[in-house]
């Protein structure tokens, strides 16, 4: 079953990319194995998926620890990160897709050992219950991050809310890709911001066709039938 999911995602990213003339090839599909066990989020490594993400620092510490080949795994770290526990998860991972404040940006530069790729979360919807900086607020945030060397800015990151339109999920995906232009044409070493993280299992071919160079999927991979 997971198998064939897997196949029809790839098939539907390929489609994604055709349609807007991009290659698959610039799609990183990352897995987000959240609601199922390490055994499960193993079958999709020996299907050949490298990219695996969670949103609990202590889910992802125990599914680290308990796939055998952990090193080759890419681990993504997709969820709000308290201060509290960046210690404990920071040099256990990758990438961090949600980084939306400077007091969690200075505890990352505390604790890590080596570079962290940083996706900035970007509340463009405005919903209260979404973390992330404001759409306006983001160049100055992105200046205030100069000189911490552990945090290097790859890209930002936002989420659509599940109920909105066709028409809406577009208008916040496209705002947040020429948010992402605006980053990088600054030419910042320590934010490139080349990268885009959005779309999930229900909108990740629209996120495509809006540039999206990362895409979290968990429920399209897992369900039944």
């Amino acid at each position: 079953m997971i198998a064939e999911n897997l196949h029809k995602i790839e098939q539907e990213i390929q489609e994604s990319c055709a349609l807007v003339s991009r290659k698959p090839q610039e799609i990183t599909m990352v897995a987000v194995t959240k609601s199922v066990d390490s055994k499960t989020a193993n079958e999709l490594v020996e299907l050949g998926v490298s990219d695996l993400a969670e949103n609990r620092v202590d889910k992802l510490l125990e599914k680290r620890q308990s796939l055998p080949q952990h090193q080759q795994i890419k681990w993504h770290l997709i969820g709000n990160l308290q201060r509290r526990k960046v210690k404990l998860i920071i040099n256990e991972i990758d990438y961090f897709h949600a980084l939306d404040s400077l007091r969690l940006a200075q505890e990352i530069q505390k604790r890590a050992k080596h570079q962290i790729k940083c996706f900035i979360e970007v509340n463009v919807s405005g919903e209260k219950s979404k973390h992330g900086i404001k759409p306006d607020e983001l160049h100055s945030f992105i200046n205030e991050l100069e000189g911490l060397d552990k945090i290097h800015v790859i890209g930002l990151m936002t989420m659509a809310p599940y109920e909105a339109s066709q028409q809406e999920v577009q208008t916040i995906f496209s705002t947040l890709k020429k948010l992402q232009e605006s980053v990088k044409e600054q030419n910042l070493q320590y934010a490139p911001c080349t990268e885009l993280s959005m779309g999930m299992s229900q909108d990740f071919k629209t996120a495509i066709e809006e540039g999206a160079t990362f895409v979290r999927i968990g429920t399209a991979l897992f369900r039944k039938g």
